[in-house]
């Protein structure tokens, strides 16, 4: 028995996601929009029985038992941690809230319901390429784990932002490059080497604050260019650039170099150099043809990069055979679903992301700490309390 799934989200994704869920065999059983029109209109296009743009009225569904949250992220954690309270099935869309202290709620209530998936879509985990990486790294391609000594990702591509002003342009609203793809990045980098940032050094910049169509009194803040570097836990370095200002591309190479010799995924292909060997060689190749499920939607091909749109779809692939095996609706099997990022993922990368804002603010590297407590609202009025109470 596969579960019924609630859709948070009106967006291009959720027109790639929701033909392809039904095709392995799930039900869309209600769709959540900002506004009424909204949820209105894609519950008409895409023939779901249910629309509201009342979040309690789909978590408090009786035949919704996954709930796939891909709105902007300012609702992410309210909805993940509504929806885990009330037993439900969380598949998050990244990143996880806009915060440490968003992130670190969803942690806790991923930690109090640990019967239930609570999952981030860090889709790249999922992607051929990179798991036959983590396996040959694992494996001692490159000699031991703690024998890698550079990490190099170059990601070239198309703007981010739509048409008209939207939480894409807003960087306190969770847009921007470094946010949207940089996530995937710090998180891969970690899957790959089992290492995690403790150091790190960005910059990151707003080039395109205007374009034709949005202007006047609206300007965009969030970063359309990020280059940062990381320090990771058993001393390999990090080097990442990322470029949204090459429109109709998309081009990711990750490199990684061991004592060895080095690994490095193209596109969705997988190619390793050993020393001994001194030629590059063909690990995997990805042949698999996406056409199917890209006509699946027009839209699907601009709408998320080919890797990203593969590896979300093997993760719903994976999805499926968690819950697939076992009788109750609400059962499932975690082997399937063991490589995706958990909460406690999205907490560390959005601790990354917060070091990096502030090294870019202050031009300095600085440490990656990871909140284990929800910093106090207001420092002052507390230390006050406390010395009225010592007077006392």
């Amino acid at each position: 028995m596969l579960p019924g799934i609630g859709v948070f989200g009106t967006g291009n994704i959720v027109k790639v996601v929701v033909p392809f869920l039904r095709e392995k065999g799930f039900k869309i059983e209600a769709i959540w929009g900002r506004t009424l029109f909204e949820a209105e209109e894609i519950a008409k296009e895409l023939d779901i029985p249910f629309h509201t743009n009342k979040i309690d009225d789909v978590l408090l569904r009786k035949d919704v038992d996954l709930i796939f949250i891909i709105c902007s992220p300012n609702l992410h954690s309210q909805i993940a941690v509504k929806a885990l309270g009330i037993g439900k099935h969380v598949l998050c869309d990244k990143p996880s809230g806009l915060c440490q202290s968003e992130a670190l709620k969803m942690v806790r209530a991923s930690q109090y319901y640990p019967s239930l998936i609570s999952i981030v879509n860090h889709s790249l985990r999922f992607l051929p390429a990179f798991a036959q990486m983590r396996k040959a790294i694992v494996d001692g391609y490159l000699g031991g784990e703690d024998e890698i000594t550079i990490v190099d990702v170059r990601v070239q591509m198309g703007s981010l932002l739509h048409d008209s002003y939207d939480w894409l342009c807003d960087e306190t609203m969770g847009g921007g490059v470094l946010t949207l793809v940089g996530s995937h990045v710090i998180d891969l980098v970690s899957f790959l080497t089992l290492q995690r940032a403790t150091y790190v050094h960005g910059l990151v910049k707003t080039f395109t604050k205007n374009t034709d169509k949005i202007q006047g009194i609206r300007n965009i803040t969030s970063a359309d260019f990020c280059a940062f570097q990381m320090q990771m836990s058993k001393g390999a370095l990090v080097t990442v650039t990322l470029n949204t200002h090459i429109p109709g591309t998309f081009s990711q190479e990750v490199l990684v170099c061991g004592k060895t010799g080095y690994l490095v995924v193209r596109g969705g292909d997988l190619y390793g150099y050993r020393n001994s060997t001194e030629k590059e060689d063909v690990i995997y190749l990805d042949v698999e043809d996406l056409q199917r499920s890209i006509s699946l939607s027009p839209i699907a091909a601009n709408t998320i990069p080919r890797p990203y749109m593969k590896g979300l779809f093997k993760m719903m692939g994976a999805l499926r055979e968690a819950f697939l095996p076992v009788e109750d609706k609400r059962g499932w099997v975690k082997e399937p679903v063991a490589l995706a990022a958990t909460f406690e993922d999205g907490l560390y990368v959005q601790a990354v992301i917060n070091a990096l804002r502030k090294s870019n603010t202050n031009r300095e590297w600085i440490k990656v700490c990871i909140i284990t407590e929800e910093p106090d609202p207001n420092p002052i009025l507390s230390a006050a309390v406390r010395r009225s109470g010592i007077s006392i």
